[in-house]
C-alpha cells in the first residue's frame, strides 16, 4: 500500500546570483512499513527535502501525498492538523519539554488533539524504549541515549503514517546509535510504520530497506537489503 507519493518536488531559495535550487524535481514513492534512508553531503538538499515532505516546508512546485491526500493542497491550520496526527518528527535535538516527564513527553502530542491516552499503549511504547523505569524522570535526569528514545516515543505515539528522522544518531555515541536503529527498525517491522530516514553515516543504512541519495538537490536511488 502506497503511503507517501513525492512529486515533481522543486525548492528554490533567494534569487539571481544568490540563488540556490535546493530540490530539482524530486520524485519518489514508499510503501507501508518501508524503512528509507537518506544521504548525502551537507547542503546536498536531504534537510530541505524531509521538511518539505513533512509540510514544515512549502515547495515552490510539485505535489506531496500523504494517504493519498496533497499536504500543498491544505490550509496552514488544516496541515498543521494533518501533520501532528499523521506525522512522526525525530530531530538532532531532542525538542523535549524540560518540565515534563518521560510519560508525559510521550503523550503530549495526543493532549494537544485533547484525546486521552491508551494507558496500554504508553506501556508498551515505554517497554520497548527501555523506559519504564524512567517513565517519572525529567528530561534532565536521562542521557542523550535515553533522551532520543523519549523522542522516539513521541514520534509514535499517534501511530502516524510516517516517521521522519533527521540526523536522529547525531548526538549519540556509536551504541546508543545502533540502539535508535534497532528501534527505528521496530517501528517499521512491528509497527509497520513507513520511515525515512537522514542520516550522514553510511553505516547506518545497512538496515535500510531503501537508500536514497542527495546530490545538489537531485534526488537518486541506490538501493537497499533487499538488492
Amino acid at each position: 500500500m502506497e503511503i507517501l507519493k513525492v512529486e515533481n518536488l522543486c525548492k528554490v531559495y533567494g534569487s539571481g546570483e544568490a540563488r540556490v535550487d535546493a530540490l530539482k524535481n524530486v520524485s519518489l514513492s514508499m510503501q507501508r512499513g518501508e524503512f528509507g534512508a537518506v544521504v548525502g553531503a551537507s547542503g546536498s538538499g536531504k534537510s530541505t527535502l524531509l521538511n518539505c515532505i513533512g509540510g514544515l516546508d512549502e515547495a515552490n512546485s510539485g505535489n506531496v501525498f500523504l494517504n493519498g491526500r496533497n499536504i500543498f493542497a491544505m490550509g496552514e491550520n488544516e496541515r498543521t492538523v494533518f501533520r501532528r496526527q499523521n506525522i512522526g518528527f525525530i530531530f538532532q535535538s531532542f525538542h523535549l519539554i524540560p518540565e515534563l516527564d518521560v510519560e508525559q513527553n510521550i503523550i503530549f502530542p495526543l493532549l494537544l488533539d485533547y484525546k486521552k491516552p491508551n494507558q496500554e499503549r504508553v506501556d508498551e511504547i515505554l517497554e520497548v524504549l527501555g523506559l519504564t523505569n524512567r517513565r517519572k524522570h525529567l528530561p534532565g535526569q536521562l542521557s542523550g541515549g535515553q533522551q532520543q528514545r523519549v523522542a522516539i516515543g513521541r514520534a509514535l505515539i499517534t501511530r502516524p503514517a510516517l516517521v521522519l528522522a533527521d540526523e536522529p544518531t547525531g548526538n549519540l555515541d556509536s551504541q546508543s546509535s545502533q540502539d535508535v536503529m534497532d528501534l527505528l527498525c521496530k517501528a517499521s517491522r512491528h509497527y509497520q510504520q513507513t520511515v525515512l530516514m537522514i542520516t550522514h553515516n553510511m553505516n547506518l543504512t545497512s538496515q535500510a530497506d531503501r537508500v536514497f541519495q542527495v546530490t545538489d538537490g537531485e534526488l537518486s536511488e541506490l538501493g537497499g537489503v533487499s538488492d
